[in-house]
Parts: structure tokens; C-alpha cells; sequence
């Protein structure tokens, strides 16, 4: 597989970039770190980028009358409206990417996890949700692809970000100029990826990629992009993999012995059972594909859609379903 697109991430600048958090600190990640040599990072602190100080007094989200203000948590100085000033110039002026990556627990950057209160200075949170300037990103991007460090050290959450991630900046570089052959050479390397991921999409996209006498390249290309979308929301269910790897074994099931399709039957099947992870039969199967030469299959995303070496060996065994 290439590579050969970078997907454009936004970042929390405090997570390996700049010593920016509140106390000082910077926050270092091995994910993140690795994802440098394959990603183009977009650094960002909106703490910071508003005119805070470093070190500084913590933020606190404030819910009041149904609206969330965020305020200095030590002295009340309400900096909702900095911050929103700050939020509408930066999306104002950033071009196409494919995803994010925030600090979990933040304020401000907080995908899931920002603490939420009725008050300035006392009292537990009521309640946990999206950062103030994550809200108005997800306003603008309802779709956009966004994560947590924290959430990023669950491998299952993870390959399925850096899926979506390489295979949007693929789809990025395909509609450059509304060309059609470079989009259909996209559908054609990710059609079992695609199918793995849902028949019911796949078939939309089908559609839209050989309807010739409907070819509308501006319309085509929007609903390509809204399914494509809508294909990659969840991660693939392990029935849904085991059928696209049998469907490529059908490629070469004549070509080998009574012994070994039933080793990769076998091995299917321990998977089925989670018994061993996915990585397990898909290398196998890979493995024919190489031996019997393969192209069409050889060049399919399904069966490596990001960089091996973004695959840590401490996660091997966090692949079981």
C-alpha cells in the first residue's frame, strides 16, 4: 500500500508540541510522537491563542440559564466571549482536514469528558461533555472525526481513527479536481474495506461511482463524501470482517490443498471465538494473496489501511473482538 497523501490533523498543542497547560506542563504521548512521521499536525491551544498566560488559573465551565459560559475558576473574569472570537477566526481560516486530536478533560479541548458546573467556586460538576471550543468546532464540522489522547490508548479506538484518518486524505486528494478516474480508482482500493465497514453504504457509493449516464461531477463527488462519511461512523463488526476475508479467499480457494484451507478455516474460526486477534487471519490470507500475485486483492486498503509501523507489538493482543 502508498501512502503517499498525509492526512492534516488539528492538534492540542500541549500534547507533545509546546509546554502550554495550565500548570506549565506538556504532556507527552508515544502515539502521538510515532503519528508525526505520517500525519501533518495543525497545533492549537485556545487557551493560549486567547491571550492567557502560562503558567495560569484553571478554567471552569459554568452552566447557567441553559448557557455555558467559560470563566477563570479563581477570580470569575467570564472569557466565553474571547474565546468564542478566537474559535470563529481560527475555523475561519483553516483549510481542509481530516480529523482532530484534543486533550481529554479540557475546558476548552475536551471531547467527551470536560467537567460541567452550576457555579464559579463550589460545588461537584453536574455533569461532563464537549469543551467549549470543541462545541463550536463539532457546530461547523457536525462530521468531522474527532478523538482524545485518552481515548486513543484503547487500540479498537484507535485503528479505527487511523482508518478513517488515511482513508479521508486519500478521498481529500481523489476530489481535488472533481476527476472521476481518481475517484474511482479510490472506491476501487477501498471497496472491501468499504464493505467491511457497511454493505448498506458500500452499495450507495457503488452506485454513484458506475451510473454513467447521471455523472455529475459536483453532485457526485457531495454524496460520495456525505456516505462516505456516514460508512465510516462505526467500526467494523468482527462477522462483517470475517465475511470480506472469505469473500477474498474465494480468489484462490482452487489453488491450495484440502490441508490448508482448512488451517485458514480454523483460523477464521478462532477468531470467530476470540481466541485470537483479527491481525491473525487477515495476515494469512494476505499471505496467499501475495503467493498467487494477487493485484486487485495485493492493493486493497482492507488489509492494511494505515502504516504498519503505526501498530505498536504491545497492542496485539487488545486485537481480539
Amino acid at each position: 500500500m502508498n501512502y503517499d497523501v498525509k492526512p492534516i490533523l488539528v492538534i492540542s498543542k500541549c500534547l507533545g508540541f509546546e509546554a502550554c497547560r495550565y500548570n506549565g506542563g506538556i504532556e507527552n504521548n508515544v502515539f502521538i510522537e510515532n503519528l508525526r512521521n505520517y500525519v501533518d499536525f495543525i497545533t492549537v491551544c485556545p487557551e493560549t491563542d486567547l491571550g492567557l498566560p502560562i503558567p495560569r488559573d484553571t478554567l471552569r465551565i459554568v452552566q447557567k440559564d441553559d448557557k455555558l459560559k467559560l470563566v477563570v475558576s479563581k477570580t470569575g473574569q467570564d472569557v466565553t466571549e474571547k474565546l468564542d472570537e478566537f474559535a470563529e477566526e481560527f475555523l475561519k481560516n483553516l483549510e481542509d482536514v481530516d480529523g482532530f486530536i484534543f486533550k481529554n478533560k479540557s475546558p476548552t479541548c475536551g471531547v467527551k469528558d470536560a467537567k460541567i458546573y452550576t457555579a464559579i467556586d463550589k460545588g461537584a460538576a453536574i455533569r461532563r461533555g464537549k469543551g467549549v471550543f470543541v462545541q463550536k468546532i463539532t457546530n461547523k464540522y457536525p462530521n468531522i472525526i474527532i478523538e482524545d489522547e485518552g481515548r486513543l490508548t484503547n487500540f479498537k479506538i484507535r485503528e479505527h481513527f487511523l482508518t478513517r484518518i488515511f482513508v479521508l486524505a486519500s478521498f481529500r486528494d481523489a476530489k481535488k479536481n472533481n476527476n472521476k478516474e481518481k475517484l474511482k480508482n479510490f472506491h476501487l482500493k477501498n471497496t472491501l474495506l468499504f464493505l467491511a465497514y457497511s454493505q448498506k453504504y458500500s452499495k450507495l457509493l457503488d452506485s454513484l461511482i458506475y451510473n454513467d449516464d447521471s455523472f455529475n461531477s459536483n453532485m457526485v463527488f457531495n454524496e460520495y463524501e456525505k456516505y462516505l462519511y456516514k460508512l465510516l461512523e462505526r467500526a467494523p463488526r468482527y462477522t462483517s470482517n470475517i465475511n470480506v476475508l472469505l469473500k477474498s479467499l474465494n480468489n484462490f480457494k482452487d489453488d491450495i490443498t484440502q490441508e490448508e484451507m482448512q488451517f485458514i478455516w480454523n483460523t477464521i474460526d478462532k477468531y470467530k471465538k476470540g481466541l485470537v486477534p483479527f491481525s491473525v487471519p487477515l495476515y494469512l490470507v494476505k499471505g496467499y494473496i501475495i503467493r498467487f500475485n494477487l493485484d486487485y486483492l495485493s492493493n486493497q486498503s482492507f488489509f492494511m489501511p494505515y502504516p504498519e509501523e503505526l501498530i505498536h507489538v504491545n497492542d496485539s493482543g487488545k486485537l481480539i473482538h
